[in-house]
């Protein structure tokens, strides 16, 4: 039995012209059977062939003439070729974030990200349905304050979240003055069927103000379309009827009717763009505003804080315009005040 070793030696011994003279045969069997078959191999770099294969009669006809581009994938799927015309269709608009990249507290490279975030958001947002009559008194105090606008589209909703733990814990505290025996919190808690066993401060959320911003910024729009399309959106906290709507759909509503009372154009594709509404898609909430104007102009409801509010100087007098008896409001509201 031989070692490996000396298997080792034995190779080494042999003299190099021989391993020289078998590799040069094995390499004249390999290009003579690939010249029988007439498949085109591409020859390696050697010394010992300086020869160059001829194209064949069938390689001129598969070569490409002139520059060849990339061949398209026929699994491409149909959503890819949409999204390609779509994006050649929102190439042509105009980036309305584009000159704030100096500015870090505007976040122009994420708002677009952001503002898609807000309509998931608002999708998965609870609606609290809110009495007139609370809006009315808080819009006054909010006034009184001198507080910002977010903090009454905040206050709202969890004022009406929150309305029920306030009566609770009331009847707790009235109960350890005047009960002899008061009942334990866990009753309380049991009362409420556990709904306040754990308090979670989530006062984040989408807000009208927000879509607003953005609608009026694609619109470029002055200080009196945007006060007024503010005044519009405020109505609807006293609208019970327009409370199932989206803070996204309530502010492009109010930004084109606002638009469309000071004759300012129509509605663009650039709106619609970074609204997410059409005008048709949002004509059913913008007769629901117009109604609301209408009841506060011809005094159809007693709740006029928000009315006197948009009266003052602050706010440019917007409530007291003419344009607000115009014929465009009352044809709008005219199918849902009686008319048909």
């Amino acid at each position: 039995r031989t070692s490996p070793r000396r298997i080792n030696i034995k190779i080494n011994s042999k003299p190099k012209s021989h391993v020289t003279i078998r590799v040069t045969a094995r390499a004249a069997q390999v290009a003579k059977k690939a010249q029988n078959t007439k498949v085109p191999v591409q020859p390696r770099e050697t010394t010992n062939i300086n020869k160059q294969l001829k194209p064949t009669a069938s390689m001129e006809m598969l070569a490409p003439k002139g520059p060849s581009p990339i061949p398209e994938d026929a699994s491409m799927k149909e959503e890819n070729i949409c999204q390609a015309f779509s994006d050649a269709l929102l190439y042509k608009i105009e980036d309305i974030d584009d000159k704030d990249w100096n500015n870090p507290q505007l976040c122009s490279d994420y708002v677009k990200d952001i503002y898609q975030y807000l309509r998931q958001l608002e999708i998965l947002q609870f609606i609290n349905p809110h009495h007139p009559i609370l809006v009315d008194w808080l819009v006054q105090i909010h006034s009184k304050l001198r507080l910002l606008q977010e903090t009454l589209y905040v206050c709202i909703p969890v004022s009406q979240r929150k309305l029920q733990l306030v009566w609770i814990t009331a009847l707790l505290l009235a109960s350890k003055y005047e009960e002899m025996f008061s009942p334990n919190i866990e009753g309380f808690v049991y009362i409420t069927d556990n709904a306040y066993t754990k308090l979670k401060f989530e006062l984040g959320g989408p807000l009208p103000l927000h879509f607003l911003r953005q609608a009026s910024k694609a619109r470029k729009a002055d200080v009196e379309q945007h006060t007024l399309a503010k005044y519009l959106m405020e109505l609807t906290l006293i609208d019970y009827d327009m409370m199932h709507y989206h803070p996204s759909k309530a502010a492009t509503a109010a930004s084109c009717l606002s638009q469309k009372i000071l004759g300012q154009g129509k509605w663009n594709l650039k709106q619609q763009c970074y609204t997410g509404y059409t005008q048709n898609e949002v004509l059913e909430v913008m007769q629901h505003v117009a109604k609301n104007v209408l009841k506060v102009n011809e005094n159809l409801t007693k709740f006029i804080a928000i009315k006197n509010k948009y009266a003052s100087n602050k706010f440019l007098k917007i409530s007291m315009i003419p344009q607000l008896n115009s014929k465009a409001i009352k044809d709008l509201a005219f199918p849902l005040m009686g008319g048909s």
